[in-house]
């Protein structure tokens, strides 16, 4: 039986953030962005494919004006650790000069995808860029950086759910969880 007939959730060794924690930790950091932005329009920016679900569930808890767009960009392929080189793979649609950007990652660990993103960004003159992100996997960190709004501190764990994939997979479970081995072995 492979994971379709039983269910992709069959593929996980351990569930670290539930449905539940995610939204209530997802609406705490509505409330500060909210706060913080209050008297902005922020330009929030989300970090493709697997910022959909934090992206969606996010800007719906910003209760001020506000603006989205989205980038894409690859430094996974098919691997379960980052290769260090890092594509853009779409850019945003409008530019960011005077503008502040709130970039929205699905999880930060080695840091070079974000560095990247932050250092490009920061070239188009925005009037400042801050950095949300579900999850921090601060061992795997190799850049320098500190996001400053963070969902949850990450274990140096191979995990999907909740946006995070594994060849594509499993971004549509409602929680994160840790990935069997044997399933990306």
């Amino acid at each position: 039986m492979n994971d379709a007939e039983r269910g992709l959730g069959s593929s996980i060794r351990e569930v670290l953030f539930t449905q539940q924690t995610i939204a209530t930790r997802v609406g705490e950091l509505a409330s500060a962005i909210a706060h913080d932005y209050k008297r902005r329009k922020p330009l929030v920016v989300g970090v493709l494919s697997g910022c959909f679900p934090l992206m969606a569930d996010l800007v719906r808890g910003i209760d001020i004006p506000l603006e989205v767009d989205f980038m894409a960009v690859s430094s996974y392929g098919g691997n379960t650790v980052s290769s260090g080189v890092v594509r853009i793979l779409k850019d945003l649609n409008q530019a960011i000069d005077g503008r502040d950007v709130l970039l929205v990652e699905d999880i930060v660990d080695t840091g070079l995808t974000l560095r990247y993103l932050l250092d490009n960004l920061q070239t188009r003159r925005p009037a400042s860029v801050e950095v949300c992100t579900l999850l921090d996997k601060q061992e795997a960190r190799t850049e320098r950086l500190d996001a400053r709004y963070v969902g949850f501190r990450c274990p140096n764990e191979f995990v999907v759910g909740y946006g995070l994939d594994y060849a594509g997979l499993y971004r549509n479970l409602p929680y994160i969880g840790v990935l069997k081995p044997e399933v990306y072995s």
